[in-house]
């Protein structure tokens, strides 16, 4: 993991930009964020994923190591009482990748993809928009057996709220992407997984209201 990070750092400097800060202590201090004793689902697991989903997912992008460095901070902030986890990760990108020598438009680039985690729907002109939101929702098209696993770790994630109040704002949230008029904006994303999502969403909003 730590190599994938230091790659995507280089890269993202580019090639005018020799020297600069190493970005080991920066991967070990994002690594131990998404290792943090509240997470369940927002784990190391689940970045590992996004990443293997980005590289997948990775003709469609227009700048891959943005991408990439998005993805290892989208849930870098993540307290399952706060509703700021998104502004606050993507806050957390803006102060570390200028010092790691990272250019001031790559660095809101990527702070813009991590706040667009908060919706999950990017504009048709967005590619590296829909290649990070299709990489993070690629989880709701597992087999039954994951995104029941999935689902379970959200829940214990929220552990704190009653049951009652977690099925309404769960079921509100399914509903949300239920909505949308594609889960997935890539080709290939579309292709592989919005109709298994669908049926998975579909299915969790059963079990909560039915």
């Amino acid at each position: 993991m730590a190599r994938r990070w230091a790659l995507a750092v280089a890269e993202a400097r580019g090639p005018h930009v020799t020297g600069g800060p190493d970005p080991a202590p920066y991967a070990d201090n994002l690594l131990s964020r998404w290792a943090e004793p509240q997470r369940r689902y927002h784990t190391v697991a689940h970045l590992a994923a996004v990443l293997e989903r980005i590289d997948e997912l990775a003709e469609h992008a227009d700048d891959l190591p943005v991408v990439q460095l998005a993805a290892w901070f989208h849930d870098a902030v993540y307290r399952p009482d706060r509703s700021e986890n998104e502004e606050r990760s993507a806050a957390l990108a803006e102060r570390a990748l200028p010092e790691l020598g990272v250019g001031a438009a790559r660095t809101a680039e990527v702070a813009r993809l991590v706040r667009l985690t908060v919706t999950h729907d990017p504009s048709p002109d967005d590619p590296d928009g829909e290649v990070l939101c299709d990489a993070d929702l690629a989880v709701l098209a597992g087999a039954p057996d994951d995104y029941a696993a999935y689902a379970a770790a959200v829940r214990e994630e929220y552990g704190f709220v009653p049951d009652a109040d977690f099925a309404a704002g769960r079921a509100a949230a399914l509903r949300q992407l239920l909505a949308l008029p594609r889960l997935f904006r890539t080709p290939m994303g579309y292709d592989r997984w919005e109709h298994t999502a669908r049926r998975n969403l579909a299915t969790e909003l059963e079990l909560l209201t039915g």
